[in-house]
């Protein structure tokens, strides 16, 4: 079963359940999954593809958690924050720092990697590697620490 099939099955679920969080919740991430799939012209999303329409929900979530809090209105960053928790549910469990550090060592060692002149090269496999399963960022430091020389 793919991500988009289970998606689909969990919100019929909801609607049954009446569970109105979470129907609503999967009814917006469907439409933009729906919406990302016709833009790219395809039936269906593969799952790399809908754990980025998932992600890029949670990023908007998680600001909008952010900008009520900030602004003292409590009750909507709980459901936003709510909200949250239902969509990273969708998400493959995230990988240790330590498990990260590790497949970046394989890709340094595989490609030769020396220095930063490396970067795009180790970013790109790790990229493929690591997909849906760290935050970006958080590798991007990792191999720029592992690729920049130790200064003296």
């Amino acid at each position: 079963m793919s991500l988009e099939e289970k998606i689909l099955s969990d919100y019929k679920e909801a609607m049954k359940s009446r569970d109105t969080l979470k129907s609503s919740i999967l009814s917006f991430l469907r439409a933009d999954m729906m919406n990302v799939a016709m833009a790219r012209k395809k039936p269906k999303l593969d799952d790399s593809e809908a754990i980025a329409v998932i992600k890029k929900q949670i990023k908007q979530h998680q600001d909008s958690v952010d900008q009520f809090t900030k602004g003292n209105r409590l009750d909507m960053a709980e459901k936003e924050a709510k909200e949250l928790e239902v969509l990273k549910t969708y998400l493959p469990p995230e990988l240790s720092i330590d498990e990260i550090k590790k497949i970046i060592e394989e890709i340094v060692s595989a490609l030769g990697a020396q220095d930063m002149k490396d970067m795009g090269r180790v970013m790109k496999e790790a990229t493929l590697k690591i997909a849906g399963q760290a935050d970006g960022k958080l590798v991007s430091d990792l191999v720029k620490g592992r690729l920049s020389k130790p200064t003296p």
